[in-house]
């Protein structure tokens, strides 16, 4: 028996001919795009708060390193200032009181080593000291160049006491260079720069000292 409907006539299959159309294609695909997205967006929504608290307790345990608790009766990240230098930029600083003075300041500037950046955090004090220094993130190879790690070797601790005037100038460099602070064997170019960065945030420091032992809720470059 011979189908003589429209659809036969015209050569069109009576079943599934809406599936093998482009458009049903493109429907399909729109449908899973939508869904992947409410997915994504709904796992963002949920995980996004969690991820904000830990970066918080990351950094306020970072700042309790360079900061000590008893120097401080503040929120040291709900009083962060935003600094301005011509040559740093923008810096964000956190400022340590107590009873209204200010004790200290920590704030981060990265520097670049062998394998690329290094983030180094430090704490200074009013009279311009180190309280002391830690490297938050870096690329530098295991076994070599991570020796600038707390955890893995004291090598950053020599920075504590230390300012621009303790060493002079010259002792700033590691000691191939002529400095007082010691370099990593086969990896002088990492401590050379956490010790080049440390520098530069002591003169952050100097160049806007007046500005940040000043308790007010911003500060600007001078």
């Amino acid at each position: 028996m011979t189908d003589t409907s429209p659809a036969a006539e015209n050569g069109a299959p009576r079943n599934g001919g809406l599936r093998q159309s482009p458009v049903w294609h493109g429907l399909l695909l729109g449908l899973f795009s939508l869904a992947t997205a409410l997915i994504l967006s709904a796992s963002n929504e949920m995980t996004s708060g969690p991820i904000a608290d830990r970066a918080t307790e990351d950094l306020l345990a970072s700042l309790s390193q360079v900061i000590p608790a008893d120097l401080h009766d503040n929120d040291l990240v709900a009083d962060m200032r935003t600094l301005s230098d011509e040559a740093e930029g923008s810096v964000p600083v956190y400022i340590a009181t107590e009873d209204g003075q200010v004790t200290g300041v920590a704030f981060v500037l990265t520097g670049f080593g062998y394998s690329g950046a290094i983030r180094v955090l430090m704490g200074v004090a009013p009279d311009g000291s180190l309280l002391g220094v830690r490297v938050l993130s870096h690329t530098e190879t295991p076994g070599l160049g991570d020796k600038i790690e707390i955890a893995k070797d004291d090598w950053v601790e020599d920075f504590t006491g230390r300012s621009l005037t303790n060493p002079g100038p010259e002792g700033w460099k590691v000691q191939k260079d002529g400095g007082i602070f010691d370099q990593f064997s086969g990896a002088t170019i990492t401590p050379r720069a956490v010790v080049g960065t440390v520098h530069r945030g002591l003169s952050l420091f100097a160049r806007h000292r007046g500005a940040l032992l000043t308790a007010t809720t911003e500060t600007e470059a001078e």
